[in-house]
């Protein structure tokens, strides 16, 4: 499970945008960052800075990933065939926690995570405690029996606060989601915008 699971707003108050769509985000109150320094006026990003920016909101979306997972899945995209950008979007949706929080079980990507981790899932019955599991089509992802009455799953199908996307088929009544396809980039509901032209432009220089 991620060091930064008790942090996790930070990441979007230092975006300065609520990059989960959630109703609890402190940028919904205070749109400055954290710490002593956070509320000093915010200057013009440079290139880079904008890059930078674009490659850490990404990284974070998917539960604050490591420089070295991300920079491997980066690695991985720009070696498949067509648009590097969208191939990154698809693997990094392909993520069986990522999965996981698309199909509604869990209310959060970190809880996705450690959901996945502590073994609460299978793919096509095989138990999977491997957060970073790549899902391929027509996998299917179910809560494994013992999990099915966990507070934290009945309350998370019923949030309001998004929808499943249609290249996830789930079943709540059996909690069980079918990865139907990878995504392209306008396929993902994500509550801001995601800038994946900008993420290979800093890879490409640094």
């Amino acid at each position: 499970m991620t060091k930064r699971t008790s942090a996790k707003y930070k990441i979007d108050r230092r975006m300065g945008e609520n990059i989960w769509g959630r109703a609890k985000s402190p940028v919904n109150r205070r749109e400055y960052g954290p710490g002593q320094h956070g509320q000093r006026r915010k200057g013009k990003l440079s290139d880079f800075g904008l890059q930078l920016r674009a490659k850490q909101k990404l990284k974070g979306y998917y539960g604050d990933l490591t420089e070295k997972q991300f920079r491997r899945i980066f690695g991985e995209a720009e070696r498949v065939r067509g648009d590097t950008g969208e191939n990154l979007i698809g693997l990094l949706e392909s993520r069986l926690d990522a999965v996981v929080y698309r199909a509604k079980f869990v209310a959060t990507v970190f809880a996705a995570r450690q959901f996945v981790n502590h073994g609460h899932v299978t793919v096509n019955g095989k138990r999977v405690n491997i957060p970073s599991y790549r899902v391929k089509e027509g996998d299917v992802i179910e809560v494994r029996a013992k999990s099915k009455q966990l507070a934290v799953l009945l309350e998370a199908v019923q949030l309001p606060e998004r929808d499943v996307p249609e290249y996830i088929d789930a079943d709540h009544s059996k909690m069980t989601a079918t990865f139907v396809r990878r995504p392209a980039l306008g396929d993902v509901p994500y509550p801001v915008q995601m800038e994946p032209n900008l993420v290979i432009e800093y890879y490409a220089q640094n």
